[in-house]
């Protein structure tokens, strides 16, 4: 069983930067890819970025490309979501997820495991 925390969120003007952590625990542990997605009011949750654990190869969606960067301490067992430039319509609260197999991570339902989510609010 993992347990992933999230942390990070908060209130920021547009334009501003925030960096999410995600911190992943439990026994026995082997990741595949981290991801992160989000939801906004009234939305589905949507695919924002994902990590290969192993070869570091990373994947956005079309509306963060450019803007957001995701790293990974593999010693800490940690993702990072860099988030620049920020816009009102990145609004959401944001998740971060787990999956032990496979290469990719599209999909909210290719994950095993989720955090609890934390709140992003983008002010114009």
């Amino acid at each position: 069983q993992a347990q992933l925390v999230e942390s990070g969120g908060g209130l920021v003007q547009a334009g501003g930067s925030l960096r999410l952590s995600c911190a992943a625990s439990g026994r026995p542990l082997s990741l595949s890819v981290m991801g992160w997605f989000r939801q906004a009011p009234g939305k589905e949750r949507g695919f924002v970025s994902f990590i290969n654990w192993n070869s570091g190869n990373a994947y956005y969606g079309d509306s963060v490309k450019g803007r957001f960067t995701i790293s990974r301490d593999n010693a800490k067992n940690m993702v990072f979501l860099q988030m620049d430039s920020l816009k009102p319509e990145d609004t959401a609260v944001y998740y971060c997820a787990a999956k032990l197999r496979g290469t990719t991570g599209f999909r909210p339902s290719e994950y095993d495991y989720w955090g609890q989510g934390t709140q992003v609010t983008v002010s114009s």
